[in-house]
């Protein structure tokens, strides 16, 4: 077997760019994807140098050029340059050098194309710009860019009212605010009703998730650009400059870099930002909203939170309960849930039955309120009465039901052991099954069950299951 064959045949069919080239900076290997992304022809680019193939780049702000010089690699870089058939193109790069008894031979990058993401991102930009100042002509959008005021928080529980009550309490402050909530507990919803119960109501909301874009496309997002910053570069708002007067949300802080937490750490203590490549600082008016879906405290310990930042984001904190701590609400998020899909789907299911309703209570819901409303929505699809059964859950793709015949479910309920002893053997069968299918692999037992790795350790030492048996 010609494994040199097999391994290029490999390279070539990835979507990423690769390059090597040598000291000098001419090039010893071109793939199949570099054509797509630089428009030039792999075999006629073996030989040339890097500079030829990217005319528009200077040598000095070559990734090759400084890490062939550093010896130091550079971690996935944003660059934008015109390429060798004149198009506009942004790439995210990953360049290493190649190092041979402390001699630089080369360097290796790999590279990939961002410019759909790019123009995506500026597009919404476009329409958070449109629709601050204009009428967005359907109901579901208010103009400041919102969805949601803190009476769509459906709820009557002890922990949701001091929620709603504190929420209130603090909507017409300047401070920052951090808000600390599992997936799917519904973080932007607080936040936006947070933002329509200030005297910011009337001005922007924007929202954007820092886990979406690489660091040096997010600080161009957040900051804006001018001209000539670098290649392709135009003069552009960034997000501080479209919040100006209203919140700023920006969730999943903790995806966001160190580098780029101290210039929002900045932007905090003196109100001012300054776009990426100019030397002018404009001043915002701009209350700062942030969220994580792992404790604060915990990041700073693990170095994925400045400290500084911590203590000047913290000043207000919200935390939004998971679901299994308000378990009280089901019922009333069930009914919700079930209107929205009668009207949705054109159906008239009342409710669900009792069975089905108590299996709700006994549920941990890792994936809280979200994930209920998944298990209602996808139930709907099936249900043909007035009633959701037991039956129309086992379609749901969920962590608990999958590939589980509901009628071991029943069979166990029929022999007056008591529901919560029948789910949790229904439970623990499940887990067993998963562990099986996974060869006894936990990380991929718990991805199949669709939980949390950490959730399956503790199901598992709650039920006392041992894998090797």
């Amino acid at each position: 077997m010609d494994y040199k064959n097999i391994i290029e045949l490999i390279i070539n069919n990835l979507e990423e760019g690769i390059i090597v080239v040598d000291s000098d900076l001419n090039i010893r290997y071109f793939n199949e994807s570099s054509r797509n992304i630089t428009g030039f022809d792999p075999k006629e680019a073996i030989g040339k140098n890097i500079l030829q193939v990217f005319p528009n780049i200077k040598k000095e702000n070559s990734t090759f050029h400084k890490v062939i010089n550093s010896k130091m690699p550079i971690i996935e870089h944003v660059q934008n340059y015109i390429n060798y058939v004149g198009k506009s193109v942004s790439i995210v790069t990953s360049t290493i050098p190649i190092i041979n008894d402390g001699k630089i031979e080369g360097a290796i990058e790999i590279f990939k194309d961002l410019t759909n993401v790019v123009e995506l991102s500026e597009k919404i930009l476009m329409l958070q710009s449109t629709l601050h100042g204009k009428d967005v002509g359907f109901n579901k959008f208010f103009q400041n860019g919102t969805q949601y005021h803190l009476s769509d928080m459906i709820g009557q529980s002890k922990l949701i009212n001091e929620l709603k009550l504190k929420v209130q309490k603090v909507a017409n402050s300047n401070s920052p605010v951090f808000v600390f909530g599992e997936t799917g507990t519904g973080k932007e919803l607080v936040v936006q009703g947070l933002h329509n119960l200030s005297y910011r109501r009337n001005k922007p909301f924007i929202a954007q998730n820092c886990g979406a874009l690489p660091e040096n496309l997010l600080e161009s997002i957040l900051f804006g650009t001018v001209q000539g910053s670098f290649t392709g570069a135009k003069d552009k708002q960034g997000l501080f400059e479209l919040a100006d007067g209203g919140t700023l949300f920006l969730d999943e802080l903790n995806s966001m870099e160190l580098g780029l937490q101290s210039k929002l750490l900045r932007v905090i203590e003196d109100g001012m930002i300054r776009r990426v490549g100019s030397t002018k600082t404009t001043v915002v008016d701009v209350r700062l909203v942030v969220a994580s879906n792992e404790e604060a405290k915990k990041l700073v310990k693990e170095n994925k939170l400045r400290e500084d930042l911590y203590y000047r984001l913290n000043v207000i904190n919200l935390n939004i309960p998971p679901l299994r701590e308000r378990k009280e609400d089901i019922p009333i998020l069930v009914e919700h849930f079930i209107k929205i899909c009668n009207d949705k789907m054109n159906k008239s299911v009342r409710s669900v039955d009792k069975h089905v309703m108590e299996y709700f209570s006994n549920n941990d819901w890792p994936g809280n309120v979200r994930e209920l409303q998944n298990t209602i929505e996808s139930s709907m699809n099936f249900a043909e009465g007035e009633y959701i059964r037991l039956e129309d859950l086992q379609t749901y793709n969920g962590p608990y039901i999958k590939n589980v015949e509901v009628e071991h479910f029943e069979h166990k309920i029929s022999k007056d052991i008591g529901l919560k002893m029948a789910v949790e053997e229904y439970e623990k069968s499940i887990i067993k099954l998963a562990l099986d299918e996974a060869g006894n692999n936990y990380a991929q037992a718990a991805r199949n069950l669709k939980i949390p790795k950490q959730t399956l350790y503790s199901k598992l030492k709650k039920y006392e299951i041992d894998p090797k048996d």
